[in-house]
């Protein structure tokens, strides 16, 4: 698949601060990417980077073969919707969709009017009267009805309760697969969204951690939980992610998988091992482990 977003060694440092330390990666056309990671770990940064609402210190990025930096062919194919987001203060819900309309050369009303009826949203509210909740939601159906090729949701959908966020993820994933482009979810929701990524960046501290495919990091760690001792015996080897304590129990989270062989070894010393979630992994990965046992010995 050919590469719609390329970023080579890109910075970005705000003082003495890098919000984004030489980050490469690539985004590829029609697929679902989910970028991942804390707050404050340069993912808001990031996607202002892509769409050339700021400006990069070192490094290079191109956006369909170009630099996205006031380049009108290449933001007019771009969707970026933030958290956030800020409309003009006499528009009313309508006006915003229309201007989305003159912005977005794949603009859809038929399919905004229906995300309007799904969501609910009063047509001829003004925006600044709209709830947080209405408010995510203009900007979820702005993004949806958008199609753009490269669209960005830089959680724009934390307003929304659980239902109306499952309402957007099926709307989502029933027209991407029936309009292909290219969508980044940033997000903290990662188990909501787990099922819908087909590939994961993860960024912390402004660098790249993962860059890997969604169905491949789903078998990375495994919680293993059991007596102490059969425990460590077991994910000897296994570079160990986070242990914890309770009585006479350990659970380890560790990453690397486990043969056949291994599993019935666990079963027979009455040690549990399962897939660990691609949130726990995240939350492993970018958050110190509390030290268990072996850790302090060595300290």
């Amino acid at each position: 698949m050919t590469a719609v977003v390329t970023v080579e060694g890109l910075s970005k440092t705000f003082g003495r601060v890098a919000a984004v330390d030489r980050v490469s990666f690539e985004l590829r056309e029609n697929r679902v990417y989910g970028l991942l990671g804390r707050n404050g770990a340069g993912k808001t940064t990031l996607m202002q980077l892509l769409t050339g609402q700021q400006f990069r210190t070192a490094g290079e990025i191109r956006v369909f073969g170009e630099d996205p930096v006031e380049n009108e062919s290449v933001l007019a194919r771009m969707c970026f919707i933030k958290e956030s987001q800020r409309y003009p203060d006499q528009f009313q819900v309508r006006h915003v969709l229309a201007s989305a309309a003159l912005l977005y050369p794949n603009w859809d009303a038929h399919f905004a009017a229906s995300l309007v009826a799904d969501f609910a949203l009063p047509p001829k509210r003004p925006v600044k009267k709209l709830s947080r909740g209405m408010l995510s939601a203009l900007g979820v159906i702005v993004g949806l009805a958008a199609r753009a090729p490269v669209t960005l949701f830089d959680e724009p959908y934390l307003g929304l309760d659980a239902v109306a966020r499952q309402l957007f993820y099926d709307r989502l994933l029933a027209d991407v697969a029936e309009h292909p482009r290219t969508v980044v979810l940033s997000t903290h929701l990662i188990d909501e969204v787990a099922d819908l990524l087909e590939h994961v960046i993860l960024i912390d501290h402004g660098r790249v951690l993962l860059d890997q495919e969604a169905d491949a990091l789903r078998g990375e760690a495994a919680l293993v939980t059991g007596p102490a001792g059969a425990v460590d015996v077991l994910t000897a080897g296994h570079q160990v992610l986070h242990t914890e304590r309770l009585g006479a129990v350990t659970r380890t989270t560790v990453r690397g998988s486990f043969d056949a062989d291994t599993l019935a070894d666990a079963r027979a010393r009455g040690v549990a091992i399962d897939p660990a979630t691609l949130q726990q992994l995240v939350v492993r990965l970018t958050t110190h482990s509390i030290p268990g046992p072996r850790e302090e010995a060595t300290r």
